[in-house]
């Protein structure tokens, strides 16, 4: 079983950078696809980014590209997600996600799922 904690999330000022981390433990994090979805109140669940398990092929949701970028360190068995260039519209609770094949924006694709981070971007 893959237990995912995530963590960095917090306020920060239009236009502010902001690193969230997860930290992957249970299983050795090569096993996995590693990604990110968030949830704003009243909104579905949108894809963020995934990034495939030799850390190649990133692909992002259209609303963040650009701005954000995905990462992990393998060794660490860790992944992130660095946020550059925030924006209101992108408050949100952030999840982290993991799976052995997925690399799609579908929810329902991934297997596991962290608990989330608040990140919330305001003046």
């Amino acid at each position: 079983q893959v237990q995912l904690v995530e963590s960095g999330g917090g306020l920060v000022q239009p236009g502010g950078s902001l690193r969230l981390s997860c930290a992957v433990s249970g299983r050795n994090i090569t096993n996995y696809n590693m990604g990110w979805f968030r949830q704003a109140p009243g909104k579905e669940r949108e894809f963020v980014a995934v990034v495939r398990w030799s850390g190649g092929n990133p692909i992002y949701g259209e609303p963040v590209k650009g701005r954000f970028t995905i990462s992990r360190d393998n060794a660490k068995n860790m992944a992130y997600l660095q946020m550059s260039s925030l924006k209101p519209e992108d408050t949100a609770l952030y999840y982290c996600v993991a799976d052995v094949w997925a690399m799609g924006p579908g929810v329902h694709e991934y297997d596991y799922w962290g608990q989330g981070t608040q990140v919330t971007v305001s003046s």
